[in-house]
């Protein structure tokens, strides 16, 4: 049986998102929830769209989150790559890139990496200065380079853990918000000591092997942190909007 909300129900896209872990705790509350990335949803979903989130930002939405912006380029750990690039091409670039990148002296490998830093500070920037009026993007620290790109850039209102939410597990997520609160623990556990089993099992995000699925594991979203955004996020702007529409 559908749990309604005790605020008004919204219509939410939740962007960047396949799993469709946020999506279903938004959905569970009785919101009309849709999620959207430039793959299929792996929960089969006809509440997913297959699309750039670009495309669909002004569609009328109560509340936008982006759970996953393509953010290697943004990051800190990135901006190396900026003056050295890597020896391998990065899964951002073309086709043809690839292929010609052994061959690519170190300038023209450069210039590529500058102009992925252009395409991925450009999708974070439509995000968080789209028409909607509560805003939640999740990203990691951004170096100085990526900041810049971005107008109306301020920095994440808090970084999050899962096990604030009951989730077993280590995983620091930046939470850049608009319009929105911050999110209070739910479930705040106890961390286990450096050099256990347990701090081994907790820490799977950041020893997850090189593999094609590596990107999955580390983008998903927590089911408890979900569920928190689902209540505390769905809730106070659900009903901020029925003031306004009162």
């Amino acid at each position: 049986m559908m749990v309604q909300p005790s605020s008004a129900p919204m219509r939410i896209l939740i962007g960047c998102e396949t799993s469709g872990v946020v999506r279903r705790a938004f959905a569970a509350l009785g919101h009309d929830v849709w999620s959207c990335d430039l793959l299929p949803a792996e929960d089969g979903s006809n509440r997913h769209i297959v699309c750039d989130i670009r495309d669909i930002l002004n569609d009328g939405w109560d509340l936008l989150a982006v759970m996953h912006p393509p953010c290697t380029r943004l990051c800190n750990s990135g901006v190396r790559w900026l003056s050295g690039p890597p020896t391998n091409p990065p899964s951002e670039t073309t086709a043809g890139e690839k292929q010609a990148w052994p061959s690519l002296d170190t300038e023209t490998r450069r210039m590529i990496m500058w102009r992925l830093l252009d395409e991925g500070a450009a999708l974070f920037a439509a995000c968080w200065n789209a028409p909607v009026a509560r805003i939640a993007v999740e990203n990691p620290v951004m170096h100085r380079h990526a900041r810049v790109r971005i107008a109306g850039y301020t920095p994440p209102a808090q970084t999050v853990q899962p096990w604030w939410f009951g989730d077993r597990a280590f995983k620091a997520t930046g939470l850049y918000l608009r319009g929105l609160p911050k999110l209070t623990p739910t479930d705040r556990l106890t961390p286990p000591k450096p050099g256990t089993d347990e701090h081994k099992r907790w820490s799977i995000v950041h020893r997850a092997p090189p593999g094609v699925d590596r990107w999955r594991l580390r983008s998903r979203t927590y089911p408890g942190i979900a569920n928190a955004m689902a209540s505390q996020w769905g809730g106070y702007a659900g009903d901020a909007l029925r003031e306004t529409t009162a």
